[in-house]
């Protein structure tokens, strides 16, 4: 089957998803977004697969995150508009996490705020040195990834989320927050290393090892700690906040382009 925004392949027990918008550093847009939850459960269902890898066309980003510029242009949501809008994210990033076959996200480049939240529902995050993370939406909201990453990393979390700041790979793998780190030249070889091994395993192995992992953490309330992010996030989204007032201000009147530009000098003198 044919997708708009994603390439895919089955090789020899992997099935490999290439976010395919490099001109917009693979920012997932809603049409992504269908497309990505489709092929998942594609492959999901595919008895030759056994292992996902999901990974960014450009080799400058897996992802920059949600399109930002596809909901600048969108209306202002009201409470209930926002609270379907987040769900509908929760689903979307869910369908990693519910998927029965592991899954390893392969990052070269920016992984942020909707892309992190994204990743860290995969079983495994593998980067290359020049990756950059961040949860940016922060300095303003929050996101779902505010809710994922204790459970990654623990109360380390909070620098990442209380300043918004970017990590290169070093620091990411230092905390914990990817598995694997290797030079860009290689990490394709690597991870297709790595999944191949893998796939080696039974296949009802690998499920149930899966569910088992996944189950001990809804156990110890993974799943509502996801919807209470849900719950937040709604609310401070629909708050029009001082911040977040000039913010839209700006970008009303000169445009997206500018109001980031404003967004990121706020927290350039301590950069």
């Amino acid at each position: 089957m044919a997708y708009e925004t994603l390439l895919y392949e089955v090789d020899d027990r992997v099935a490999t998803i290439t976010l395919n918008r490099p001109e917009r550093h693979n920012a997932l847009s809603q049409k992504l977004c269908a497309e990505l939850m489709e092929v998942v459960r594609a492959a999901d269902q595919d008895p030759s697969v056994r292992v996902l890898v999901i990974t960014g066309a450009g080799g400058k980003a897996f992802s920059a995150g949600y399109d930002i510029k596809e909901s600048a242009e969108a209306p202002k949501r009201t409470l209930s508009e926002w609270r379907d809008r987040l769900n509908r994210d929760l689903r979307f990033t869910y369908s990693v996490w519910e998927c029965s076959k592991p899954v390893i996200a392969m990052i070269d480049g920016f992984c942020l705020a909707g892309a992190l939240e994204f990743a860290q529902m995969c079983d495994m995050r593998i980067a290359s040195q020049a990756s950059q993370f961040a949860v940016i939406e922060t300095r303003f909201s929050n996101g779902i990834a505010t809710y994922i990453m204790p459970w990654i990393i623990g109360a380390r979390c909070r620098r990442l989320i209380y300043t918004g700041d970017m990590i290169d790979a070093a620091e990411a793998l230092r905390l914990g927050l990817v598995d694997l780190v290797y030079p860009k030249a290689t990490l394709r070889q690597e991870t297709m290393k790595i999944a191949r091994r893998m796939s080696r395993v039974a296949l009802a192995a690998l499920q149930w090892n899966k569910r088992a992992i996944n189950n001990t953490l809804e156990t110890m309330g993974f799943r509502a700690a996801m919807q209470y992010g849900v719950e937040a996030c709604t609310i401070l989204d629909a708050t029009n906040t001082p911040e977040y007032a000039q913010f839209d201000e700006i970008r009303r009147s000169k445009g997206l382009a500018e109001a980031l530009r404003w967004r990121d000098a706020q927290f350039a003198p301590f950069e």
